[in-house]
């Protein structure tokens, strides 16, 4: 029988490989949203409406862990400018009391993520309006060849310090509803 005198190098390189399959196994991926299948909303309340601006161009990224088939870090932005109620007075009139060109940029970005069979409970830092506060909500996942992120959260506006839009000298509700459907190709 033939023996072999295996060198440090040999070693070396046989433990490389199974360093290099193991963190193959475990590498997580980094997925940008399907912006044509993605949108961020706001609702605001007016004592003689109720009416919502929609995003449509949203910048997403999430942190996939194919091993476990969950989502491990989220992180989207919006800018301020894009969402569209219908309306350009009253659009501009946001742009106004949220200081857009001071404050271009919504922003949210993880801090936990658990995931079970009912949805994905998300903890994370909202930035709006140059402020950042922690937010929480639940979303859904659905699939059929995406994987999407769909959920909302309310916030108070004073939490920010934008001051509330006006009608008729008849300020807006404080809570606003953010809602989102957020589009990952898997």
């Amino acid at each position: 029988m033939k023996t072999y005198k295996h060198t440090p190098y040999t070693i070396f390189f046989v433990l490389f490989l199974l360093v290099k399959i193991t963190f193959a196994q475990n590498q997580n991926r980094k997925i940008t949203a399907d912006k044509a299948n993605s949108t961020i909303t706001y609702e605001m309340r007016h004592p003689m409406h109720t009416w919502e601006g929609i995003c449509k161009n949203v910048s997403a990224v999430i942190i996939y862990n194919d091993q476990k088939q969950a989502i491990e870090q989220v992180a989207a932005v919006a800018r301020v400018d894009c969402f569209d109620s219908g309306n350009s007075n009253r659009d501009s009139h946001a742009l106004e009391v949220t200081e857009a060109l001071k404050y271009p940029k919504i922003s949210f970005t993880s801090t936990n993520i658990q995931q079970d069979q009912y949805g994905i409970n998300i903890e994370g830092n909202l930035n709006f309006h140059g402020i950042t506060k922690p937010v929480s909500f639940k979303a859904l996942k659905f699939s059929g060849g995406f994987f999407v992120v769909d959920g909302n959260f309310t916030v108070k506006l004073s939490d920010f310090n934008v001051e509330r839009p006006s009608l008729f000298g008849i300020k807006t509700e404080d809570l606003m509803k953010i809602s989102f459907k957020i589009a990952f190709k898997i």
